[in-house]
């Protein structure tokens, strides 16, 4: 946790005729900024050394009993240019211009991007969803006791508008399980683990997730961080 002193030096002069008062010094010490947890989570996950990050690429994997299905994305940062690459065909678009050709496309997207940066996203979209943080909570896959973190997605805007996520995380702020509700509803659509984290670059990402429940397997391969 980064604690931030700004100190602000005023320097006065003051000058009557051949008189020259002498310089006044003033410093100003602000409050210690404490960290939100929503921050918390995400510098935990590296999330600092996101704004050095000018490329990543990534294949959003999914194994279920004897199915598999994966694309593989390109995304550069500074231009928000995104390639999505599967075995039928190649697209590329630049978010700032989606129009409904891209629609489903940018949709495939933010849904694989949220599942490798979910950390991060707790940030850039803090302005989107309302939250609750709550302690010692019994987890649902491990039934560990942890802290719980509940996010709830505006009404309005995005592609899954409505929907919540409880995230289970130790004093690490480590997400080790989350829970998925569509349109916040009280039973969960999806549970899965976060496992298997690498450090890339300084960018922490879980690896894996799976579920309890299900012959399911939802994965990273590729992750290249530059």
């Amino acid at each position: 946790m980064k604690k931030i002193i700004l100190l602000s030096i005023l320097v006065s002069s003051v000058f009557t005729g051949c008189k020259t008062d002498q310089k006044k010094t003033k410093v100003v010490v602000a409050e210690d900024k404490e960290l939100t947890v929503l921050e918390k989570i995400a510098n935990a996950n590296g999330f600092e050394n996101w704004k050095d990050v000018e490329r990543i690429k990534f294949t959003f994997n999914v194994d279920r009993e004897n199915e598999h299905f994966e694309r593989t994305w390109l995304w550069e940062t500074g231009s928000n240019d995104v390639t999505m690459m599967t075995r039928q065909d190649t697209i590329s678009y630049n978010r700032k211009s989606v129009d409904s050709t891209m629609t489903a496309t940018d949709g495939g997207f933010v849904n694989d991007k949220f599942w490798l940066l979910a950390p991060y996203q707790l940030v850039w979209d803090q302005k989107s969803f309302t939250h609750k943080h709550t302690e010692n909570v019994e987890a649902p896959i491990s039934k560990a006791t942890m802290h719980k973190l509940t996010t709830v997605y505006n009404n309005e805007g995005g592609y899954t508008p409505g929907d919540a996520y409880d995230y289970y995380f130790g004093d690490d702020y480590i997400i080790k399980e989350w829970v998925y509700r569509k349109e916040n509803q009280s039973e969960p659509n999806m549970v899965t683990t976060w496992e298997d984290y690498k450090n890339l670059n300084g960018l922490h990402i879980s690896m894996m997730h799976k579920r309890p429940d299900a012959d399911f397997s939802l994965y990273f391969s590729g992750v290249e961080v530059k």
